[in-house]
């Protein structure tokens, strides 16, 4: 038996929790942080497990462990945790980590105004506002993101036939937009989205081969975006994102937002360095564009998209890990379900 003990900065982005561990991370083995996360999902995932799971965290959690800099130019790295997995990228645990960061005086940035961030989906570069110690916004430039499958067909088991498209901006996302057979997000409740993008998602994996052209080990869909209306004239757009089995993003979606801006673009629906503001469920707004046009090493169109949205801090927590208690390493009510 054994006790481990961390320490974390608890705050938001834009309402979607950001649980950042500060101390306490387990060692990681690999040259780059792709190969961290692979370390990390091997040898220690029940660190997620207990800090994002019941009884420490709830079905909607989220966030970060943070690590020293792993390249010479980076200010941090980060390894995203959440209750769906260990994800390559995550938008608004990036821009929460970043702004925690920043306030907390955890990193002191080679170039003021500007941070480098090390993940496991590349590198991430993040330009911040500060005042008075208050970080009051947080604008990076996300990996390239790309369209990868237009106008797919899927039978839904509840919509019947919808077309979507397939975007990654971070993590790969189907994208629902308002169709005959789908009215919008805002017609459904929250526990309706919720069940039906995990049906998605197990219905695009069965139908399509979603695989990163130049990372291999990226492949499937574990989130749904179901679009809708926004619920202010000053937004463009607002989604619903689901990721995993249980998870409903309150925030706009940082990775989700990016896909987004990247299937908008494709489709001709956004132009180079136009605002493209994105709301939530809970009417939270991120601000993307496209920062510019790249290829991947596979000669796939893509953008640089970069995300612009808030966070706060709500305060800092001590967790413990007792290996003897019950339900140590966290549960899920979805696992107790036949």
């Amino acid at each position: 038996m054994s006790n481990h003990s961390f320490k974390s900065i608890e705050g938001h982005t834009e309402g979607m929790p950001v649980r950042m561990v500060i101390d306490g991370t387990p060692p990681l083995s690999g040259a780059t942080m792709d190969e961290r996360r692979k370390s990390f999902i091997e040898s220690h995932d029940w660190v997620r497990r207990a800090l994002m799971l019941e009884p420490r965290g709830h079905s909607h959690m989220s966030g970060t462990l943070l690590y020293p800099p792993l390249s010479a130019d980076a200010d941090m790295s980060l390894i995203f945790i959440e209750t769906s997995g260990c994800l390559p990228m995550c938008g608004h645990a990036s821009i929460g980590s970043i702004s925690f960061a920043l306030e907390a005086g955890l990193i002191c940035p080679r170039s003021p105004g500007t941070v480098i961030v090390d993940v496991p989906a590349g590198k991430l570069t993040a330009n911040y506002v500060m005042d008075r110690g208050r970080v009051e916004s947080v604008r990076f430039t996300n990996v390239p993101s790309f369209l990868l499958h237009r106008d797919v067909e899927i039978v839904h088991p509840y919509f019947g036939t919808l077309v979507i498209d397939i975007a990654y901006g971070g993590n790969f996302y189907p994208i629902v937009e308002i169709q005959a057979n789908f009215p919008g997000c805002h017609h459904f409740s929250p526990e309706q989205l919720l069940e039906w993008g995990r049906r998605m998602q197990l219905a695009v994996n069965e139908a399509v081969d979603v695989v990163h052209p130049d990372n291999p080990g990226i492949r499937g869909v574990r989130h749904t975006m179901w679009t809708g209306a926004p619920v202010s004239d000053d937004a463009d757009a607002r989604s619903v994102v689901i990721a995993g089995d249980s998870l409903i993003d309150r925030s706009p979606c940082g990775t989700g937002t990016s896909a987004r801006v990247a299937q908008r673009h494709a489709r001709g629906q956004l132009g180079l360095g136009q605002p493209f503001r994105h709301q939530s469920l809970i009417g939270s707004c991120f601000t993307g564009r496209v920062e510019a046009t790249t290829k991947l090493k596979s000669g796939l169109d893509a953008v640089l998209p970069s995300i612009e949205g808030r966070a706060w801090i709500t305060g800092r927590t001590d967790h413990y890990v007792d290996d003897s208690q019950p339900y140590a390493h966290g549960f899920s009510l979805q696992e107790y379900v036949n």
